[in-house]
């Protein structure tokens, strides 16, 4: 038995930790509003285990910050079966919410009806990609409902940090341009590399400015999928003083063709990085362009001292 100052048998109890007052209190977490529509991750390219995976990172990210929120996943080219194909998804998930509607009117509750996009689908592509975007519309065309489309993840200040720190992974760049220390290995110039053409690279120069901002480093984009456009990049850069170049690629992941990275490596001489995958960030971004959707206003952050 324990009394009002402790534990009688002298052991610790845990006591709820009092909210903290002031300026400086975090913010009760956002949740959800009640019959919001889906989050559907659009996922590019072939699928796989590894594919799904990473996704799932992703959608499980988007849940822990919105509670409530459902997130699903589907394939632009799924197969319905281990890999449920967009279309399918949303055709489900205006089902679900139909279904949600007349279990609660039978239940007594007072609910309004279904209205707005039964679902916000959000491409899992960090830069605009045309191709994969005509596929997604027409995956959301086929599914016959009215789910809304986003726009892609970037460019970003985020999307930045995250290649800061895949480039850091790989032992290509400091992990803190404050600290007085410096990797070997580091590179004095990087290739931003991308897939979706010219607009694609116009886009994801944006982002590179923000990373050469943070490395203090020169950064040009490219594009994977443009014969030559790696070299004449790589060539740019050593003509300006670079000598150490790294491959960064603009890219989440799914959307890479097998093999399409390392021949790129090979082309430029240099060294890459891992793809962006499910780091953090990604998942907040896939979250933003949900909300933002939805006129849902983001979470803020607690003020620093």
């Amino acid at each position: 038995m324990s009394t009002p100052t402790g534990p009688a048998s002298g052991l610790p109890v845990r006591m709820p930790r009092p909210r903290q007052s002031g300026r400086h209190r975090r913010p009760e977490p956002a949740a959800a509003p009640e019959g919001a529509p889906a989050l559907v991750l659009a996922v590019p390219g072939e699928p796989s285990a590894a594919i799904r995976s990473l996704a799932e990172e992703l959608a499980s990210i988007a849940r822990s910050e919105l509670p409530g929120l459902e997130a699903v996943i589907g394939f632009v080219d799924g197969d319905d079966a281990d890999y449920p194909s967009l279309s399918a998804v949303l055709t489900a998930a205006e089902a679900l919410r139909t279904q949600r509607y007349e279990i609660a009117v039978a239940a007594g509750r007072e609910v309004a009806a279904p209205s707005g996009p039964p679902a916000v689908v959000v491409p899992l592509l960090a830069g605009p990609d045309s191709a994969q975007m005509r596929l997604i519309r027409q995956a959301v065309m086929d599914s016959g409902n009215t789910a809304e489309l986003t726009d892609v993840l970037g460019p970003h200040p985020l999307l930045a940090e995250a290649l800061h720190v895949r480039l850091s992974e790989a032992g290509l760049a400091r992990a803190d341009r404050a600290r007085l220390f410096t990797v070997a290995t580091a590179a004095d110039g990087i290739i931003l590399a991308t897939v979706g053409g010219e607009e694609a690279v116009q886009a994801a120069g944006i982002t590179g400015m923000l990373l050469a901002a943070r490395l203090a480093v020169p950064v040009m984009a490219a594009a994977l999928d443009q014969e030559g456009s790696i070299t004449s990049v790589a060539d740019q850069l050593r003509a300006a003083g670079s000598v150490q170049l790294a491959l960064a690629p603009y890219l989440i992941g799914p959307e890479l063709a097998e093999s399409l990275l390392e021949e790129a490596s090979k082309e430029a001489g240099c060294a890459v990085a891992e793809p962006l995958g499910a780091y953090p960030a990604i998942g907040k971004l896939v979250l933003s362009q949900y909300t933002t959707a939805l006129g849902i206003p983001p979470q803020q952050s607690a003020p620093s001292v």
